[in-house]
Formats: structure tokens, sequence, C-alpha cells
């Protein structure tokens, strides 16, 4: 497996790679193999964030998504009034951002540390080499982030449904 080719400049505070074995322990990489594994840590950047940094905010250029490795971050979402609220909080081994290799669109919230973070990016250019290189590697790689796609898709709606039922029962349904 070729794989290498580094990712691109390095931005903010860029750090010393990760390691297979952390890897390992994200289920973005479940079920890749050693030799990818192995690759990626070999190839993918790590960037640092202090608190309060942004590491994205919504609306710009989206074309890679991170996997928190160290730290805390938050998930803010601008409303039609102009306000952000808190949508998410997360740790170690999430990963954010990952709609942007999908779907090519602007980042849809902004993301910013609430504690010291380390983050590992993976760009489009990543993604397409792993593609090129190791389609079934690729495969998993989409499928996993299906999988986070559709467990968060899962809590929203969720979310979704009991504030649509608590506006419905304190507004609409006719009281005794």
């Amino acid at each position: 497996m070729e794989l290498p080719e580094p990712a691109g400049p390095r931005s903010r505070l860029a750090d010393a790679p990760v390691s297979a074995a952390k890897l390992r322990e994200v289920g973005l990489f479940g079920a890749l193999s050693d030799e990818v594994l192995d690759a990626f840590a070999q190839t993918l950047a790590t960037e640092r964030f202090g608190t309060g940094d942004a590491i994205f905010r919504e609306g710009d250029a989206a074309h890679c998504l991170y996997v928190l490795l160290e730290g805390e971050v938050e998930v803010l979402k601008r409303s039609r009034a102009n306000h952000e609220h808190r949508v998410a909080i997360l740790g170690p081994s999430d990963c954010f951002g990952e709609m942007s290799l999908i779907d090519l669109q602007p980042r849809s919230a902004t993301v910013r540390a609430i504690a010291p973070s380390r983050v590992l990016r993976i760009n489009s250019e990543d993604f397409d080499r792993l593609y090129r290189q190791d389609m079934k590697s690729y495969a998993l790689v989409a499928l996993n982030i299906a999988r986070d796609l559709s467990r968060r898709l899962r809590v929203a709606d969720a979310i979704l449904a009991d504030v649509a039922g608590s506006v419905v029962d304190r507004y609409v349904k006719p009281r005794p």
C-alpha cells in the first residue's frame, strides 16, 4: 500500500504524527488493516487548538473532516435570528466535519475548542488517494461515516420529536 504523500500544508500549531495504535481506537477507522492505519499515521496532519479557538466556522468552505484525539469541542449552529446555539459537545475519538467529504457544501456549523484539543485532519485529497489506492478501505471509511451520520440523525430526530411534541402540547392541544 502506497498512501504516503503528505496531506497538504499544516496549519495552526502543527503537531507530531498520531500513532497507528491511537487510530485503532477511533470508530471512523474501524476494520481498516494495520497497513492502512500505519500509512495514515505517517501522512495525516495533526493540529492543536487552544480553548476558544474556532476549528472552522459555519459557512466556511469545507474540504476536510477532523477526528478529535484529545480535548473537547462544541458544535454551534446559527439560528434564523442570528444567535449561535450549542447543538453538541464532542470528545476524544469523535469526528466532525465529515459532511464536507460527502456533500461538498460549506460548513453547516461552527466547531470551537472548549478545552485544549488535538485533532487529526483528513482532507479530500487524502480521501481521494485512499479511493484510488485501496477501494475496500475507502468503502469501510465511507460506511463508518454513514453509520456515524445515521446515529446523529436518529438523535436529532428524537430531539426534534420532543421539541415538536412539547410545542403542540403547550400551544395547540385544547386545555380541559
